[in-house]
């Protein structure tokens, strides 16, 4: 007999929402969806760059899928105001019942512009979404997801000692030095939260 169909839908997170320290929802499990990669875009609807899903069909990326409670999106839909939230439930890899609602926010297109010195990525934010995936999926998905987001000639602001990122958390120095190794070996241009 299959499995009942959630009657929650669900999101797909692919960056800090794989993060469950930054957020309540439940259900919380590890997923793929295909045909995706990640990008550090800009909109002009945020000051700073972030990360977003892009259409690739050579591309399957890791991520975290969670309920979202009878289908009340107002909260999530705060948070990711500078996206859309698409359907993804047939791109989705996941152990629910294959009907499950699942959706994905990814910046419009028409509305992503480079990062640059003006709207830098945040580390703090990056911080945040390393951990996510370090907790989630260890050393290698961490590296998996380095390899499959696009962007990283961007300049990164080291805003560690006054995080900015709202939803900023405490890393361990073993944490932060695995972020440094891999900003190091992508040869990434780390800015002065000064300059």
């Amino acid at each position: 007999m299959p499995a009942p169909v959630s009657p929650a839908p669900y999101f797909f997170g692919y960056g800090s929402l794989v993060n469950t320290r930054t957020h309540g929802y439940g259900q919380a499990r590890p997923a793929r969806l295909s045909g995706w990669r990640r990008a550090w875009v800009h909109t002009d609807l945020r000051p700073v760059a972030f990360l977003s899903a892009v259409p690739c069909d050579r591309t399957t990326i890791d991520g975290l899928i969670a309920e979202v409670p009878g289908a009340d999106w107002a909260a999530l839909d705060d948070r990711e105001f500078a996206y859309e939230r698409l359907p993804a439930g047939g791109a989705v890899q996941h152990d629910l019942n294959p009907e499950t609602d699942i959706a994905v926010y990814a910046v419009p297109g028409h509305s992503q512009r480079a990062a640059s010195l003006r709207h830098p990525i945040l580390l703090s934010y990056l911080d945040v979404v390393i951990q996510g995936y370090l907790d989630v999926f260890g050393a290698d998905g961490v590296a998996a997801f380095v390899r499959t987001t696009d962007g990283w000639d961007a300049p990164i602001l080291n805003d560690r000692s006054a995080p900015r990122y709202p939803r900023a958390q405490r890393l361990t120095a073993e944490e932060l030095d695995l972020v440094d190794q891999h900003l190091l070996a992508l040869g990434a241009t780390v800015i002065g939260a000064d300059q």
